[in-house]
């Protein structure tokens, strides 16, 4: 088994371990970050379309308000802000969603999916957890949702949402008397929930990954080759040629020339030791045949 053999399994398995281990922190590494920039996708979403309800109570529902008309406006309404607002974002974004889901909504649009109920009922039930994130897997891929509890904290709220008789008449006209009714202070009837796909960002971060793994295989390729030259050039050919001389030596032959040395590191220092034990052999063999 010759030294450059063994010296490029040495290498080739160092290089592997090194590459499983540079894999496995890279990989969690790039999907982590890609994960934390669906969340933060999410995020603003979220935070935009409170922007929105913010402005629609305090800009323009009091202006509609001015209006004169028995008619119901949605307009006033700042779930119904936000969820248009998001309605021109899908334009661009079709697989971008914000629902404020509920369990017993006045606009049936608005009633909750079976996997959004059970979101409700997490924050029911932990009534102290404010925010509730996850993954589940639609027919276009894994999407993340960001979702928080809608809590009745404020009563003017109970003015269309306690009981029909309670309720503007432009608002039964427009939705009738079946559903949402009998809120509660309190109580929490529903989630405001971002639904952002996660399938765009993992797959570039796999691609950042592949192309990561790609340079570091390169790279170790370049090195290998490198370390091969400079294994060849400063460690086999100089030993192969002491080696050679060695064996000329040995079989008799004393009038060879001298190997070089020019150098100070140990592949010289062998030379030159060398070029010593041969002078020395040499003048031995001289006084044998003198005497």
């Amino acid at each position: 088994m010759s030294l450059r053999f063994k010296f490029n399994m040495i290498l080739l398995l160092t290089s592997s371990l090194g590459l499983v281990v540079a894999g496995i922190v890279s990989y969690n590494l790039f999907h982590k970050h890609a994960r934390d920039e669906v969340f933060e996708d999410a995020s603003v979403m979220m935070e935009s379309a409170l922007a929105v309800r913010s402005y629609t109570v305090d800009e323009i529902r009091p202006l509609l308000n001015q209006v004169k008309t028995d008619r119901f406006i949605p307009q006033t309404v700042p779930a119904y802000a936000a969820g248009r607002y998001i309605k021109h974002l899908q334009i661009k974004r079709p697989d971008y969603s914000y629902k404020e889901a509920t369990l017993n909504p006045t606009n049936p649009a608005d009633r909750a999916a079976e996997w959004e109920v059970d979101i409700i009922e997490h924050f029911r039930n932990h009534e102290d957890q404010t925010e509730l994130t996850g993954n589940r897997e639609t027919p276009t891929g894994p999407v993340l949702y960001l979702s928080r509890p809608i809590r009745i904290t404020n009563p003017g709220c109970l003015a269309c949402h306690d009981t029909p008789d309670k309720a503007p008449a432009s608002l039964i006209d427009a939705y009738g008397s079946n559903n949402g009714f009998g809120w509660k202070i309190n109580e929490i009837v529903g989630a405001q929930i971002v639904s952002v796909p996660a399938s765009l960002a993992l797959r570039r971060a796999e691609q950042e990954f592949f192309a990561f793994i790609g340079i570091m295989i390169s790279a170790f390729v370049v090195i290998g080759i490198m370390l091969n030259l400079l294994l060849h050039r400063f460690v086999i050919r100089p030993v192969t040629k002491i080696a050679s001389h060695a064996d000329e030596v040995s079989m008799g032959t004393l009038d060879l020339p001298e190997l070089q040395t020019g150098g100070n590191d140990e592949m010289s220092m062998l030379a030159r030791s060398f070029n010593r034990m041969h002078r020395s052999l040499s003048r031995a063999m001289g006084m044998l045949g003198n005497g």
